[in-house]
């Protein structure tokens, strides 16, 4: 145990393991409401960098579903780590940058890509509208 986390490093790792990276609840609440709206998707296509959340072959574009502190969206949701801070900023450092090098490389190929946000989720109007103007725009 350190001084800061009241679990043992074994007892940590366990627990960090159960973490996901995909069909995460906001995720899978994304997924059900674009399906809901009537469009089709494939799923982490292992073709595409970042192997993208949902991908919409035919339009050539993808939605990137992002919890806000995997990611670090700085929303209210977001809460900055209190101990093993050197550990923390480097992972969610390396995070951040893989994503932008992966929205990059979307942007290469020809691929538009949507980021969600775990935060944005909750307002189902506003994201519905998001996702048709994204998915409708040529």
């Amino acid at each position: 145990m350190s001084r800061h986390d009241p679990l043992t490093p074994a007892q940590r790792s366990e627990r960090m393991s159960r973490i996901r990276n995909a069909d995460t609840k906001p995720e899978m609440a994304v997924r059900r409401l674009i399906h809901g709206m009537g469009y089709r998707y494939r799923l982490h296509a292992r073709d595409l960098p970042g192997h993208p959340d949902l991908v919409f072959r035919s339009r050539m574009k993808v939605i990137l579903v992002h919890g806000c502190f995997w990611h670090q969206h700085g929303c209210r949701q977001y809460q900055q780590p209190r101990s093993k801070l050197s550990f923390w900023e480097a992972k969610l450092a390396r995070n951040k940058a893989r994503d932008a090098e992966v929205l990059k490389a979307l942007e290469e190929l020809g691929w538009r890509a949507l980021v969600i946000w775990e935060c944005q989720i909750k307002e189902k109007a506003l994201l519905r509208s998001r996702v048709k103007s994204f998915l409708e725009e040529s």
